[in-house]
């Protein structure tokens, strides 16, 4: 084996008896790795904010919404002159509700899930770089 100064074995990098694949990176080699990974981490936690931001407009939206609905059926409500039409309108707010609700589920459960999409593809290229280094 050979041995340069330092106890260093010259051939892969790695100090003598330290396992084999083990390698030491140079000082470039750090700062490029550093700056892969901010970049990979910024990029993330853009994808992250995005999102984040999207499914939060988007419950904001659906409040705002149901609310206005839930003020519109109590108007028809008190305006009901029978209790079969007072039944019909409680009725009638009921179905659409739970409708919009679902629709509304829905709608988010996919943004969760593109949210999770985009937050890890920017750390796919990490990863699979850090397997290929092994």
């Amino acid at each position: 084996m050979a041995t340069g100064r330092g106890g260093v074995n010259e051939i892969d990098r790695r100090p003598v008896g330290l396992p084999k694949g083990f390698m030491i990176m140079t000082t470039e080699e750090m700062q490029k790795f550093g700056k892969e990974s901010m970049e990979t981490m910024m990029s993330s936690f853009g994808a992250w904010s995005k999102n984040a931001q999207a499914i939060a407009v988007e419950v904001a939206d659906y409040s705002k919404k149901s609310i206005e609905d839930s003020a519109a059926a109590w108007e028809r409500l008190m305006g009901a002159k029978s209790l079969e039409k007072a039944m019909e309108v409680q009725s009638q707010y009921l179905k659409s509700s739970y409708e919009d609700f679902v629709a509304e589920a829905t709608k988010i459960g996919e943004l969760y899930a593109d949210f999770a999409k985009e937050a890890y593809k920017p750390l796919e290229g990490a990863l699979a770089k850090a397997s290929a280094m092994k």
